[in-house]
């Protein structure tokens, strides 16, 4: 039986010879005659809220010309369904098409939505990426395996709300959700569209690594992938050095902590050769590569340890940031390091109050072994200074007081030169994937560097006072690089229900922001200043 709205529909329609199509709820079931997956192709359209509050809403170039493909049916139900489709809200019709059994039609809120100064992203772009994400989740309820997008007028971020919106880590499920292939409604913006494509691979890259088992994401695992994901380019070289190999560079910062698990520690370094001229100045990239941190003997509590499979977030984020750059064959020579290991508790384990020494002679306090990030990035920074890079940018879930001070709003970033800092920014504001420049102030140096035992103490003097400020200044205390820039990825790390594309679990944030950066940076060839 139709529902009663459904026949009141129906009855207003049939005497002009409309076919019967229904008007769903977001999560309202299939209507009768229409068959789960019957052929065909979803198609994603989008609709643009009225400037004025009692005016029509308006249909996207793509929605017209469907409309007109149909005689006006879309616009006459669109006209009976009730109030217009607010940003985010969907209606599906089922049977206006023989080629597309399904249509869901997208709000995109304002059309003319553009850089929000208060939110500091493009508001138009987040809106796409929201809205069609939505609705292709909705054609794959349906278990259609195809669905058309409306490139909505900015076909990337339509391609990246798609690609990002479908994307969901089951592979070690038996029940799997059916796969589904989001394509371009049209062909107009088909190489914007391709690039969308490959940012949102990108980061869905990272989103994988981050959610594998850490059983099943090891060091020498993460390394394997990384290189067989590169393995097609003729311009990347992938080096994965053993553990002998760190012990001849002196990385003793970085094996202290490696030393307490069974598995042995990787340091994963990537040469991406794009620039015109390879001996061009490389961006570096630095990861923190902790495939599962159990805080060794200063042991976290139990609850919510799982996710601590993540804790290499970093090394997750700029080294799919660097296969992305990769497809995108971007003009700028990068190299990527990732030291790679777990920090487990074990009678090999670093103890509160053991001194470390780092690649540079500095030596290290470790007053808490599970502050061991910045031990491994230490090392791996000072490696970084032997390829007299442009720019060093490293990416670490390093402290959990940066989700205390942003949550996930946004990537804490401490940096000692503006001119990265902007490209940063301007990155993140197409992105959505916001940054925030946070202090690197001489008053949290002094709470590192005043040790009782050592150089350094890995933990600020006042405890829990300012962790993600004492930890990026103990990081600054390994870089003399003019051009400088650490991000604490820790707050962004997952996903609940904050960023309507992505579904809950690990984010891979920011690695669309870190490919822009340098795809920016790229076009920023001669200025540094």
């Amino acid at each position: 039986m139709l529902l009663p709205w459904v026949r009141t529909v129906a009855a207003r329609r049939l005497s002009r010879d409309l076919p019967l199509a229904c008007s769903c709820s977001a999560q309202g079931p299939s209507p009768r005659g229409y068959s789960r997956g019957a052929g065909g192709k979803g198609l994603v359209l989008g609709i643009y809220s009225s400037e004025k509050d009692e005016g029509a809403a308006q249909l996207t170039t793509a929605g017209d010309a469907f409309d007109r493909l149909v005689s006006g049916k879309l616009r006459e139900l669109l006209s009976v369904c009730g109030p217009p489709l607010k940003k985010g809200k969907t209606h599906i019709f089922h049977g206006l098409h023989q080629d597309f059994p399904s249509v869901v039609v997208v709000g995109l809120g304002k059309k003319n939505a553009g850089v929000n100064e208060q939110e500091n992203w493009n508001e138009g772009k987040e809106n796409i990426r929201a809205a069609v994400a939505v609705g292709c989740r909705q054609i794959q309820d349906l278990e259609i395996p195809c669905v058309e997008v409306d490139p909505c007028g900015d076909a990337q971020a339509a391609a990246e709300g798609a690609v990002l919106g479908l994307h969901e880590y089951n592979e070690l499920k038996q029940k799997k959700k059916p796969v589904v292939t989001p394509q371009l409604h049209g062909s107009a913006e088909s190489e914007a569209w391709q690039k969308g494509v490959i940012y949102a691979e990108g980061q869905n890259l990272a989103r994988y690594l981050m959610e594998a088992p850490a059983n099943y994401i090891t060091p020498i695992k993460f390394a394997e992938h990384i290189e067989q994901k590169l393995r097609s380019f003729s311009n990347v070289k992938v080096h994965i050095r053993p553990e002998s190999w760190i012990a001849t560079q002196q990385m003793g910062a970085f094996l202290s902590v490696a030393k307490g698990s069974a598995e042995p520690p990787i340091f994963l370094e990537i040469h991406y050769l794009g620039g015109a001229n390879t001996n061009d100045s490389p961006l570096v990239f630095v990861g923190k590569g902790v495939t599962f941190d159990s805080g060794g003997i200063s042991l976290k509590p139990s609850s919510g340890m799982d996710a601590m499979r993540a804790d290499m977030g970093g090394a997750a984020t700029v080294c799919s940031a660097i296969v992305t750059a990769a497809a995108l064959n971007l003009p700028l020579n990068i190299i990527g390091l990732a030291p790679l290991c777990e920090n487990m508790p074990s009678g090999k384990a670093n103890k509160p109050g053991d001194v470390v020494r780092a690649r540079n002679g500095k030596t290290i306090q470790v007053d808490n072994t599970d502050a061991e990030g910045r031990l491994l990035l230490a090392d791996a920074l000072c490696y970084a200074h032997s390829f007299n890079a442009r720019a060093i940018v490293n990416a670490a879930t390093l402290t959990g007081a940066m989700d205390v001070a942003l949550g996930s709003a946004a990537t804490g970033v401490f940096t000692n030169s503006s001119w990265l800092w902007t490209h940063l920014y301007e990155a993140s504001v197409l992105t959505g994937d916001r940054v925030w420049r946070m202090p690197l102030f001489e008053h949290y140096t002094k709470q590192v560097t005043e040790c009782p035992l050592a150089d350094l103490s890995n933990i600020g003097k006042y405890s829990r006072a300012g962790g993600a400020c004492t930890a990026a200044a103990f990081l600054k205390e390994f870089v003399t690089a003019s051009h400088w820039a650490h991000l604490d990825i820790a707050g962004v790390m997952s996903n609940k229900d904050e960023v309507p594309y992505l579904r809950k679990g690990m984010a891979g944030r920011p690695t669309r922001t870190l490919v822009e950066f340098v795809a920016r940076l790229s076009q920023d060839s001669h200025n540094t200043k």
